[in-house]
C-alpha cells in the first residue's frame, strides 16, 4: 500500500501541474477564438464584456469538464492494471 503511495503522490502532483497548464492553454485558445469572431465579423460595442460573457459560457461547458480526463484517464487505467494483476 505504501509503495503504491509514494508513486501516486508524485502522480497526482504531475497530473494537477498538467491540468493547471492544459486549462489555461486552453481558455487562452478560447479567449483568441472570441477576439478573432469579434473582429471577423465587425461587430461594434464592448469587445472586452463580449469575451467576459463567452469565457463565462466556456467555464459551463462539456470542453471544460473533458479537461478532467487528466486525471481520470492515467488513474483509471492504473486501477484496472492493479486489478488485472492482482486479481486475474
Amino acid at each position: 500500500m505504501f509503495v503504491a503511495l509514494r508513486f501516486l503522490i508524485p502522480l497526482l502532483i504531475v497530473l494537477t501541474i498538467l491540468y493547471v497548464g492544459v486549462s489555461i492553454y486552453s481558455r487562452w485558445v478560447r479567449r483568441g477564438k472570441l477576439i478573432a469572431h469579434w473582429e471577423k465579423k465587425g461587430m461594434t460595442g464592448d469587445r472586452d464584456a463580449f469575451v467576459q460573457r463567452g469565457l463565462r459560457k466556456y467555464d459551463g461547458s462539456f470542453r471544460k469538464k473533458l479537461i478532467l480526463g487528466i486525471y481520470i484517464v492515467p488513474l483509471s487505467l492504473i486501477a484496472i492494471l492493479i486489478y488485472v494483476t492482482n486479481f486475474m
